[in-house]
């Protein structure tokens, strides 16, 4: 219970943040469609977004709560306490190294993640990227308030944080969408900093209460978090930098390209968040307070991975066979057109290709971090960038896939991955994975909520593309979960059970 219970708060809390920045997204596709200020855009946001993801679920997660959570379950506060205060001011001088390289050389790093824009667009992405920098210190000091108040146990607070940063923006488009385009992008960046602050804010009262004893000092565990922190670093930012390379290959296809893959990894990111980062979130506590009790890790491991792929595999599904309905209803508005949909519809078709494989990995990725092991993921992490790049590279300019080959490519890489670390960590607590049986029922009902909602579309067309989705996509999901309760699916059974007293 104590499971579901903290998985449910992680993913409530991802969901609200999720649904606030789908939110900010359709302001955004209203005012900049995907023109060149929305592509500038897109590249240079990688730098908060980075920021975000490799601190906050990635690095300090995967090295500090595995230690800070088992001196909590050992009682010693007072230790906890310093480990949480040196990291503290680590993290602050991180902050200003990040802030003063970013602001000193923001051409650099333009070039960087946008070597395919020139002229205006790379003119506009300089300046997006020195702005845009001095928020990702502040979004790094939010991660430090993430990963004590996860160790604690209280995970809604911290992954509704990024709700303030999303309002922010929100609220600068339309305080100021009287400005012309090039000016109210700037103009967002600055508004995207004022939400970074208002983020690490709402967090740090709670931080202070549960962590009162919170102190300056360097320890012994300190130093094993810092040990910890090289490897999952790189392997973190492997996988980051997977994301990164995708967006670098894009802007050689010109800054259209680069803005409909930022839609879409928005959307490939919300089931990855929803049910990959929430399970991984609520279970790396608990499998780093086991203390390496192999059997224990193995039943939560199976259990987070079935409860995975009941979610995934239907949002897979509707990636590749209804992603045309998803991305009208969410940004076709001002700017954005119907084709425009349809063009970030082909691009997360793609990435359904290794969207099971990548969530999955996620969960397996923590059990080795439980296990203080953070150099096995970091090889395979490699395997994974390499792939990505090379295949990228294939499809998207010799074989002419363009942005459809890059998230392709990237799923391809992330089952690769996915296989390594499941095959490694076999060998070493027991068989894991998903029953064949189970996968084969999951994927048999998406197929028959997916043509049931291809049946539903064929008469409504789109021409209403909020009223026609919620119609279409109600039908796939009654259809799915209708066809796993009746193939017996427990997952399913027990979400009824706790709907249906």
């Amino acid at each position: 219970m104590a499971r579901n219970r903290n998985a449910f708060l992680v993913a409530a809390g991802i969901g609200i943040s999720r649904l606030a920045g789908l939110a900010r997204d359709r302001v955004f596709s209203a005012y900049f469609g995907l023109e060149m200020e929305a592509g500038a855009w897109g590249a240079a946001f990688r730098i908060p977004n980075f920021i975000q993801n490799l601190f906050g679920e990635g690095v300090l997660s995967a090295s500090f709560i595995p230690v800070y959570a088992r001196l909590l379950a050992e009682k010693d506060e007072e230790a906890a306490g310093r480990v949480a205060g040196a990291i503290g001011a680590l993290l602050a001088l991180v902050v200003s190294v990040l802030v003063l390289a970013g602001v000193a050389a923001p051409a650099f790093f333009t070039d960087l993640i946008a070597p395919g824009f020139t002229g205006a667009a790379r003119d506009l992405t300089v300046r997006l990227v020195r702005i845009l920098f001095i928020g990702s210190g502040l979004l790094t000091l939010s991660a430090w308030c993430l990963g004590i108040l996860n160790s604690h146990r209280k995970f809604f607070l911290s992954y509704t944080a990024p709700v303030a940063w999303n309002a922010a923006m929100i609220a600068t488009m339309y305080w100021f969408g009287w400005q012309e385009r090039r000016s109210l992008v700037l103009t967002l960046a600055w508004g995207s900093v004022a939400g970074s602050a208002l983020m690490f804010l709402v967090q740090l009262p709670a931080v202070l209460r549960y962590a009162p004893r919170i102190r300056l000092g360097w320890s012994a565990h300190a130093r094993e978090v810092t040990r910890n922190f090289g490897p999952v670093f790189v392997s973190r930012g492997v996988a980051q930098i997977s994301g990164f390379i995708d967006v670098m290959l894009a802007t050689w296809l010109g800054p259209t390209a680069a803005a409909g893959l930022t839609r879409a990894q928005t959307l490939y990111m919300l089931p990855v968040s929803l049910f990959g980062m929430s399970v991984s979130a609520a279970e790396l506590p608990e499998m780093s307070a086991a203390l390496g009790d192999h059997g224990y890790l193995n039943q939560r491991l199976n259990a987070g991975l079935r409860q995975i792929a009941f979610f995934i595999v239907p949002s897979a599904m509707a990636f590749f066979a209804l992603g045309d309905v998803v991305t009208s209803a969410l940004f076709v508005t001002g700017r954005f057109r119907p084709e425009d949909a349809r063009y970030v519809w082909a691009i997360i078709a793609g990435s359904a290709v290794g969207l099971l494989a990548q969530t999955l990995g996620r969960l397996y990725s923590s059990t080795y971090y439980a296990l203080r092991d953070t150099r096995t993921p970091l090889r395979y992490a490699i395997v994974r960038m390499i792939l990505t790049t090379v295949l990228g590279i294939v499809f998207a300019f010799p074989m002419g896939l363009g942005v459809p080959g890059l998230t392709a490519s990237a799923g391809i890489a992330g089952w690769v991955e996915f296989t390594l670390l499941r095959r490694s960590l076999n060998q070493r607590i027991g068989a894991t994975g998903v029953p064949a049986g189970l996968v084969a029922r999951l994927w048999g009902a998406a197929l028959a909520g997916a043509a049931t909602a291809w049946g539903v579309k064929s008469v409504l067309g789109l021409e209403r593309p909020i009223v026609d989705a919620a119609a279409i996509l109600g039908t796939y999901g009654v259809v799915y979960f209708g066809v796993t309760f009746a193939l017996g699916v427990d997952e399913c059974r027990r979400l009824v059970r706790r709907a249906i007293p």
